[in-house]
């Protein structure tokens, strides 16, 4: 029999429908795994009573003769930027250290709702800031893939969803739920040998989650393959009045109309993403995926998007700027951490709680965000930044005229060694290249994995797709993933 744990979204759900396991079995399958797993440090809190409650819940209801919910028996990871009522929600910060939520983030709660049960809070870069997961106060998460160049060097899962990439590739978790600013979901997707979507802007309630930069701030499913992405985000979104940026839309039935044939569609490959220094192995499995696409159908032009240059610095004048606005709120008055010294006034506490419960990089990006802001510099900063965010959205636009979606790469390489870039801020930025413009663009953006280099790690391929258009992204997507066959694994050693 398969290992229950090699399944995916899709598999578990239509084997506890048709009653080839039960619940129970596929929820103590991943239970053990997670909690045999330590050496990775993917999960910050394990949830084992949660997912075998979910479970027991999806055998009741088959064995009562109850329609079963869309995610009945399937157990999932929770990124650690979700708040999880009763489950401590830390946004792998010490500021929020001992923080238990009392209430449930709008997509967690539709994700328990649709029947899915937790297997505990994912380890992340700290409030979601980061590309690599090695700013997370509780420790690195550890990538489960190894060189095969008989080094034994610990490489990044990416960032910041990086213990959901982790969790997925180990097979800890089927699928999990990731947030995605400039690239959280697709870069990680791509080091890791798996799928990630970020749906358009709106599309997921923000409402629960803990905030990085507002106006970027997406979350989206992280699973095995592209069916299972759009299984998840089916139960991911829909209107939320409590979120003022939720679009009021219906769900689409993402899965249903899952198509890999792109005959009519046309693919644009934006001249500008072929960038200095590119490595060979990117450019190679680039051509690979304009091939593929051709092969599903697609017409294949060239299409420009000319302020792609000023995507990245753009990004890091406004994502840091929404980020010291959003982060005042940590004050150490009313939850989490609080640091008193002796004798301190009120002023010396807040200078004190956030010196000792902010991370080095979160206070890098509360200062940019605080300078730019500043009087002195907002229109030289912030709003040129803004005014540059609008050119680049319409630079998409125009290039939607002329193709249905963008091919790129979705990273301008493969996984690297822990420490390896963490001492230079401006090459860690860069991991984002490709993936900045579309968050900057409101877009929906999917990775997919195309093929490994030569030293055995994972590549991905990114489609970029119009406002709303999901259905196309994952369309695409499944055009190229048919066509990679990717079946690739890392080996256990954890």
């Amino acid at each position: 029999m398969t290992d229950l744990t090699d399944l995916g979204v899709a598999a578990i759900r239509d084997g506890v429908r048709d009653g080839s396991f039960s619940a129970r079995d596929v929820a103590e399958a991943f239970v053990a795994k997670v909690s045999a797993a330590k050496a990775l440090n993917a999960f910050l809190v394990e949830t084992p009573d949660h997912a075998l409650a979910a479970a027991d819940a999806a055998d009741a209801a088959k064995a009562a003769g109850e329609t079963l919910k869309p995610l009945a028996g399937v157990p999932i990871g929770m990124k650690d930027l979700f708040c999880t009522k009763g489950v401590p929600a830390t946004a792998a910060s010490l500021i929020l250290d001992g923080f238990t939520p009392t209430y449930e983030s709008t997509v967690s709660g539709k994700l328990f709702a649709a029947g899915a049960g937790m297997l505990g809070k994912l380890n992340m870069d700290q409030f979601a800031m980061g590309s690599s997961n090695e700013t997370s106060a509780f420790g690195n998460v550890i990538s489960p893939w190894k060189r095969n160049d008989g080094g034994n060097a610990a490489l990044t899962p990416g960032g910041s969803s990086g213990g959901s990439a982790a969790a997925i590739a180990a097979r800890l978790c089927p699928g999990a739920t990731g947030t995605d600013t400039g690239g959280s979901i697709r870069q990680p997707a791509a080091f890791t040998g798996i799928a990630g979507i970020k749906p358009t802007y709106g599309r997921c309630s923000r409402w629960g989650v803990v905030a990085f930069a507002s106006s970027l701030d997406q979350a989206g499913p992280m699973a095995h393959d592209v069916r299972d992405c759009a299984i998840l985000l089916e139960a991911m979104t829909g209107f939320d009045a409590k979120d003022a940026t939720s679009l009021d839309l219906a769900v689409p039935a993402w899965e249903a109309g899952l198509s890999a044939d792109l005959r009519g569609k046309t693919i644009g490959i934006p001249k500008e993403y072929r960038v200095e220094g590119m490595p060979p192995e990117i450019d190679a499995l680039w051509q690979q995926g304009i091939a593929w696409m051709k092969d599903a159908g697609a017409e294949v032009i060239e299409v420009s998007l000319p302020h792609t240059k000023y995507a990245l610095p753009a990004y890091y004048i406004i994502a840091p700027a929404e980020a010291s606005s959003n982060l005042a709120r940590y004050d150490g008055v009313r939850y989490g951490l609080r640091d008193l010294p002796e004798g301190a006034n009120l002023q010396d506490m807040y200078a004190a709680t956030r010196a000792a419960g902010f991370g080095d990089e979160v206070k890098r990006r509360i200062m940019i965000g605080t300078y730019v802001l500043s009087a002195g510099f907002y229109d030289a900063y912030f709003t040129q930044a803004s005014k540059v965010r609008t050119l680049i959205a319409r630079d998409f636009e125009h290039a939607f005229q002329k193709c249905d979606y963008l091919l790129t790469p979705t990273a301008p390489s493969a996984a690297f060694a822990l420490g390896e870039k963490q001492a230079d801020p401006i090459a860690m930025y860069l991991n984002d290249v490709f993936t900045v413009p579309a968050s900057l663009a409101g877009l929906p953006a999917m990775s997919v994995p195309g093929g490994l280099d030569a030293q055995g790690l994972p590549l991905g391929l990114q489609i970029i797709g119009r406002p709303l258009d999901e259905q196309g992204v994952l369309n695409a997507g499944l055009a190229i993933e048919q066509r990679a066959g990717f079946i690739a694994r890392p080996e256990a050693w954890w």
